[in-house]
């Protein structure tokens, strides 16, 4: 919990383990396993292609809860500036060309494992006090971006002046000199 007598600046991280296979029906719990039959063992090989994508799809709900819950919690905290930004880290192949979970070489990896969601949410007052920056990022929602504009962006969000950055990957950099 945050201390409602503690007005200092914070980043929270949080790491899940989310859609990572080969044990993915031991990351949803059941209440969050709408699709069924669910492929329940880590010999995923031996799984028909419903139940693994059930099996991962199921993840993905329990994930789209998750997310919910923190942005819910964050609406709470109506005296601060809040945000949340979820990144994957990388995406899972469930077959595709013979293809299964994660860790072919960039080059010929498939795009189920490459493109990856990106959220960014803001609360209204952080929207409120960077008008500027909320337009310019809604304009940018098509952009082919990758984990590396992560940390440049992050800085630059949080207003952090540094010269170790490349600002090419700081998708916000153009956006933090408008106001």
């Amino acid at each position: 919990t945050i201390a409602k007598d503690d007005d200092r600046p914070r980043l929270i991280v949080l790491h899940q383990v989310g859609s990572h296979g080969p044990a993915y029906y031991k990351r949803a719990p059941e209440a969050y396993q709408p699709f069924k039959p669910t492929c329940d063992t880590n010999a995923i090989q031996g799984c028909s292609q419903t139940e693994l994508l059930n099996s991962y799809d199921n993840t993905i709900v329990y994930t789209d809860h998750v997310l919910s819950q923190m942005i819910n919690t964050l609406k709470e905290i109506s005296k601060y500036q809040t945000g949340l930004w979820y990144l994957s880290d990388h995406g899972e192949s469930t077959g595709e060309h013979g293809l299964y979970l994660h860790g072919s070489p960039y080059a010929i990896a498939p795009s189920q494992q490459t493109h990856v969601p990106m959220i960014m949410w803001f609360s209204e007052s952080w929207k409120q006090h960077n008008l500027a920056q909320v337009n310019c990022l809604s304009q940018q929602t098509k952009q082919n971006l990758s984990q590396d504009n992560l940390f440049p962006s992050l800085l630059s969000l949080l207003d952090v002046k540094t010269q170790v950055i490349n600002p090419q990957l700081d998708m916000l950099h153009s956006c933090a000199h408008v106001n």
